[in-house]
C-alpha cells in the first residue's frame, strides 16, 4: 500500500472527478454486496436499503463467502490503475479502501459473529425494527417483508448457536437485557399491526411472531447456560484500535493523542459550562411540555425556525427541496422494541421526498437524558438529528452526483458533524431566548468529550461496561441507566464514542488551516455546503480535498 499511497499523494491537484469507470465498478459492486452483507447494528445511520424479501444470512458457508469477497474487493482495489487519478478520485479510492477494511473489521478484528451475542439479536429483532420505524406507511410490500424477517429468525438463532465459537461475557448480558420479554414485546406489536394488517395477513403474522418469539426465548436460555463458559476480556487492544483508526475511521491520531485530546476538550466543556450557569443563573429553568402534542407542535416550529435561522445568518444553504424533520408520537406498533435501535427515520436514497423523523414518548421527568433534554426544549436534538445535522446531512449526501460518495462509512463524519453543528449554532446565539438550553449544549459537550476516554479505555481493556457507566453517570452528569447502556454500546462498537468530540475537532482544524492558508477567500458558508454534501468522508479526506493538505494522509499508512 505505500507505492500506492506514494502515487496517490504526487497526482495532479485537481478536484474534478475523471470517468474512471473500473473505480465506478467496484464502487457499484461493492456497495451492492454491502446492501446483502452488512450487518443490522442498533446505529441509525449506517441503515442500508434492502431489496424485497431480504433476511440476514451470517450462516457459516455465508461468513467464509463473505471473507472471500473482502479479499476479492481489496484485491480488485489494488489493481486499479491511478495513473490519470485526479485528487476526486484519489479521495474516492480511499473512501473505498476505507469502506472494504470495514468488513474485515467486522469480521476478523471484532469477531462479532464468533463473539457478540448481541449481534445477533440485532440481526432477528433489529431486522424487524428496522421495517417497523420507517415512517411511510406500512403498505402490502412492508407487510410481507415483515413477515418474511420474522419468519427469518429461528434460521439465525441457529446460525448464532453455532457462531457463537468465543462469546464474550459483557455482551452476553447486553443480548439478555435486549431478549428480556422478547417474545412479550413481540405479541404487542402483533396486537397493534392486527388493526392495520389485511385479513389475509393475519394468520402468517401470528404464526411468525410465535415462531420468532419461541426462537427467541431458546436464544436467551442458551446465552444464560453458557455464559458461565464465556470469556471476560472483550477488548480489542491498542494494535487492533490503531488498525480501525487508520484503515476504516482515517484518523491520523494515536489512541493516546485522542485520550489527550478528548480530555483538553472535557476541561474546556466543564470550565463553560460553570461560566455559563453563572450567567444564567437568574434565568427561568426551563418546564416540561404539557403533552406529546404540544411537544409536536413546538418542533414543528423550531424546526422551521431553524432553516430560517441558517440562511439568515448566512452559516449554510437550505437547498428548497429538503422535507423537514419532524417529531411524530411513538406509534404502538414501534413502543415494544423501541430500546432495540434509535426512534427515528432519516428516510434514504430513494425516499428522498419524505419527512425524517423522531419518534417520542410522554414529556415525563423520568425519561432518559436525551428524551428529557427534547421535552424541555426541542432544538439541541433538532440541530444534531435533524437540521442541520444527521437528517439534513445524510440526505444531503444521498443526493451527492458521485455515487461513491452517496454511501456510508463511518460515524466519524456524520457525528463530527452533528456535534460541531451544535456549538457553532450556540455561538451563532440560537437559543440565547432560552438560556438555560445553553447549559444542555455544554452538558453535551462534556458527554462527548468523555466518550474518548470510556471508548479507548474500553477498547484497551482498562474500563468495564459498568465502571464505565458510573464514570459517565457521575461526571456527565446524567442517569446512570443511560449511561451504562451508553457504555455497552461504545464497547460493542470500538471506535464509534470517539467519533463526535474527534470529528468535531478535525473540522475546527480544517477551518483553521483554511483561513490560515486562504484568508479572505476561505469562505466558511462555502466550506458548510461542501461538509455536509460529502458528509460521509472522514474529515482527513475532506481536508485534503477542500484544501489540497497531504500531511494528515501521509500518517495514516506510514509503513
Amino acid at each position: 500500500m505505500k507505492n500506492r499511497l506514494l502515487l496517490l499523494l504526487i497526482l495532479p491537484g485537481l478536484l474534478h472527478a475523471q470517468n474512471n469507470i473500473p473505480l465506478k465498478q467496484l464502487a457499484q459492486d461493492f456497495f451492492a454486496f454491502r446492501t446483502m452483507e452488512q450487518p443490522i447494528t442498533s446505529d441509525d445511520i449506517p441503515r442500508v436499503e434492502r431489496p424485497d424479501g431480504w433476511t440476514p444470512d451470517f450462516s457459516p458457508e455465508a461468513l467464509t463467502e463473505y471473507n472471500s469477497k473482502y479479499k476479492d474487493f481489496r484485491k480488485r482495489l489494488e489493481e486499479i490503475d491511478m495513473s490519470n487519478f485526479t485528487r476526486h478520485d484519489s479521495v474516492d479510492f480511499l473512501l473505498l479502501h476505507s469502506a472494504i477494511e470495514r468488513v474485515n473489521w467486522e469480521l476478523n478484528i471484532l469477531k462479532l459473529p464468533e463473539k457478540d451475542p448481541d449481534f445477533y439479536v440485532q440481526q432477528t429483532l433489529g431486522a424487524v425494527f428496522d421495517l417497523l420505524v420507517i415512517s411511510s406507511p406500512i403498505n402490502g410490500t412492508r407487510e410481507k417483508n415483515l413477515i418474511i424477517r420474522l419468519n427469518s429468525i429461528p434460521k439465525t438463532v441457529s446460525y448464532a448457536k453455532e457462531n457463537l465459537t468465543d462469546p464474550v461475557e459483557a455482551f452476553a448480558d447486553i443480548a439478555l437485557d435486549e431478549l428480556s420479554h422478547a417474545g412479550k414485546r413481540l405479541a404487542e406489536t402483533e396486537t397493534a399491526l392486527d388493526k392495520i394488517f389485511p385479513d389475509s395477513l393475519k394468520k402468517p403474522l401470528n404464526d411468525a411472531v410465535k415462531k420468532a418469539s419461541a426462537a427467541l426465548t431458546d436464544f436467551e436460555s442458551w446465552i444464560k447456560k453458557n455464559k458461565p463458559n464465556m470469556t471476560g476480556k472483550f477488548n480489542v487492544d491498542r494494535e487492533g484500535y490503531i488498525y480501525f483508526l487508520k484503515n476504516v475511521a482515517l484518523i491520523p491520531y494515536t489512541p493516546e493523542e485522542l485520550l489527550s485530546m478528548g480530555h483538553m476538550e472535557f476541561n474546556r466543556a466543564v470550565a463553560f459550562d460553570a461560566a455559563e450557569a453563572l450567567r444564567d443563573k437568574n434565568a427561568p429553568k426551563l418546564k416540561l411540555f404539557a403533552n406529546v402534542q404540544e411537544q409536536i407542535n413546538a418542533e414543528k416550529n423550531d424546526e422551521e425556525a431553524i432553516r430560517k435561522f441558517l440562511t439568515e445568518k448566512d452559516i449554510m444553504s437550505v437547498p428548497q427541496w429538503i422535507k423537514h424533520y419532524i417529531n411524530r408520537k411513538m406509534p404502538d406498533y414501534v413502543a415494544p422494541l423501541a430500546d432495540v435501535g434509535e426512534d427515528d427515520d432519516f428516510t434514504s436514497p430513494t425516499r428522498l421526498n419524505e419527512d425524517g423523523l423522531r419518534y417520542i414518548p410522554d414529556p415525563s421527568s423520568s425519561l432518559p437524558f436525551f428524551s428529557r433534554v427534547s421535552a424541555m426544549d426541542p432544538r439541541p436534538i433538532i440541530v444534531h438529528e435533524g437540521v442541520p445535522g444527521h437528517y439534513f446531512q445524510l440526505v444531503r449526501s444521498w443526493a451527492n452526483s458521485d455515487p461513491v460518495r452517496r454511501h456510508y462509512f463511518d460515524s466519524g463524519a456524520n457525528e463530527g458533524i452533528a456535534f460541531y453543528l451544535e456549538e457553532l449554532m450556540q455561538q451563532f446565539g440560537l437559543f440565547d431566548n432560552k438560556p438555560r438550553t445553553r447549559e444542555i449544549i455544554y452538558r453535551f459537550m462534556r458527554l462527548r468529550a468523555l466518550r474518548v476516554d470510556v471508548d479507548i479505555n474500553l477498547a484497551l481493556g482498562k474500563y468495564t461496561i459498568k465502571d464505565a457507566g458510573k464514570y459517565l453517570a457521575a461526571t456527565v452528569p446524567m442517569d446512570l441507566q443511560s449511561a451504562i447502556h451508553e457504555a455497552g454500546f461504545f464497547a460493542l462498537t470500538p471506535g464509534q464514542g470517539i467519533s463526535y468530540q474527534i470529528g468535531k475537532l478535525q473540522i475546527l482544524k480544517l477551518i483553521s488551516d483554511g483561513n490560515i492558508l486562504l484568508g479572505d477567500k476561505f469562505n466558511l458558508k462555502n466550506y458548510h455546503d461542501y461538509m455536509l454534501d460529502n458528509g460521509n468522508l472522514p474529515i482527513a479526506l475532506q481536508r485534503w480535498e477542500y484544501l489540497g493538505l497531504k500531511d494528515e494522509i501521509k500518517k495514516l499508512w506510514p509503513n
